[in-house]
């Protein structure tokens, strides 16, 4: 296992309440090295943070063992099966790129006309 795995694994087991759900799989390409976090659906909320500030922490974090090992290190969560976080909004990412799944699902912007579609972005 790789510093920066390793890095990873530690800071995210002491965070989560089911530690041995956390699992890490490293794949390197040109691109530099990608590291793939898998956690308990119930462990996703203190991996994330609020506002999606622990995750923005620990990339940041891991950018500096990349720089130190001469690596691009780039951070990955995965959405665990059954969660009730909602689901990627590839768009944001200072949040963490989550909204809430319920509250997409209330109207689709099928169901609304491009004035009704406007006015709720300005609101």
């Amino acid at each position: 296992m790789e510093q920066d795995q390793k890095f990873l694994e530690y800071v995210v087991k002491a965070l989560v309440d089911n530690p041995d759900d956390v699992k890490i799989t490293r794949i390197v390409d040109e691109m530099g090295v990608l590291l793939t976090l898998s956690v308990h659906k119930d462990d996703m909320g203190k991996v994330i943070g609020r506002s999606g500030q622990t995750a923005k922490a620990i990339r940041t974090i891991l950018r500096v063992v990349g720089m130190k090992n001469e690596a691009r290190v780039n951070l990955k969560i995965e959405e665990p099966e059954g969660s009730d976080r909602g689901f990627r909004d590839e768009g944001t990412s200072d949040t963490g790129g989550y909204t809430h799944a319920s509250k997409a699902r209330q109207e689709s912007p099928k169901d609304k006309s491009l004035d009704d579609v406007i006015d709720s972005l300005k609101e």
